[in-house]
Order: C-alpha cells, then sequence, then structure tokens
C-alpha cells in the first residue's frame, strides 16, 4: 500500500448516526438562513457523507463525483500558482450556481442555489456553518471507533476460511 493510501485510511472519518444528526441540523440551520436549495456534504473521494434540501431531480451521484474532480483539478491549479489549495469555489449559471467550501482538510460543502438567494448571503452562512462543522469533524477525527465497529478476528479466519473452501484454495 502506497504512502499516500496509508495517509488517506488514517484521515478517513467514521460517522456515527449522531453525527449525522448533528450534521443535518447544521445544515437545515445553514438553508433556512441563506435561502439556498441544497446543502450536500461530499468527501474529497466523491462519496456522499449527507444531504439536506431540494434534491429530488438531482444526480448526487454523479455531482459528488464531478464535485470531488472539480476540486482535485482546482487544489492542482492552485498548487502551480503557488498556493496549497483554494478552500472556496463559486460556480454561476443563469439558473443556478453552485458554491464549493472545503471544511477542514477532506470534507466539501456544496451549495446549490439560485436566483432566490445572493452569493453573498449563500457564502456569509457558509463560512458559519463550517467553524460548526470543522468542530464536528474535530472530534470525530479524535474518537476512537466502536468496539461493534471493528472486525473480530475470529471473523477474519471465518471469512477466509469460507473463501478458501468457495474458491478451492
Amino acid at each position: 500500500m502506497s504512502e499516500a493510501s496509508k495517509k488517506l485510511r488514517e484521515k478517513r472519518l467514521i460517522f456515527y448516526s449522531e453525527d449525522i444528526e448533528k450534521l443535518d441540523k447544521y445544515l437545515n440551520e445553514f438553508l433556512k438562513l441563506s435561502q439556498a436549495k441544497c446543502a450536500l456534504l461530499i468527501d474529497k473521494e466523491g462519496h456522499m457523507v449527507t444531504q439536506i434540501g431540494e434534491v429530488r431531480d438531482l444526480d448526487l451521484d454523479t455531482i459528488s463525483a464531478l464535485v470531488a474532480g472539480s476540486f482535485a483539478a482546482t487544489k492542482e491549479m492552485a498548487r502551480i500558482l503557488g498556493e496549497v489549495e483554494f478552500a472556496d469555489l463559486f460556480h454561476q449559471g443563469q439558473k443556478q450556481s453552485i458554491q464549493l467550501l472545503l471544511i477542514g482538510d477532506r470534507t466539501l460543502l456544496t451549495v446549490i442555489f439560485d436566483k432566490t438567494t445572493t452569493v453573498g448571503m449563500v457564502r456569509l452562512y457558509a463560512t458559519e456553518v463550517a467553524k460548526k462543522l470543522d468542530k464536528l469533524f474535530d472530534k470525530a477525527s479524535e474518537r476512537k471507533p466502536r468496539e461493534s465497529e471493528t472486525i473480530s478476528k475470529d471473523f477474519t479466519a471465518s471469512a477466509k476460511s469460507r473463501l478458501d473452501d468457495l474458491f478451492g484454495s
């Protein structure tokens, strides 16, 4: 396993139901204040953490992957310009716009909004919710996995034995 893969595994967060409840609470509050349509939390690998708001017509898997790809491309542009990365991205369309904000070093707050609000409102409240989310992520990163979340050695041995039986090894 490469050094980069090891570091990524170490940085991965485990979210429990109580974490998601807090995330959703913060994002709901953010949507009310900013008047944005929806807020998504996406990890830098393109996996959805949670979503709040009007998402019924959106292909969230594709949006998540594209957001992560866009952020990765922008990070490379920043590097070329002598920056570590750009932590805040904005894409404006005729009908809808999207604001991306890096939270900590691994999660992207993705806000989709239309002309019923302004980029200034979104940015103002996104900065505030980002602080709350960052604190929550810090707590989650310091916590050890729960006993029930780890795979026991007995299970690993049993699974290996069954796979060997199945594939005739």
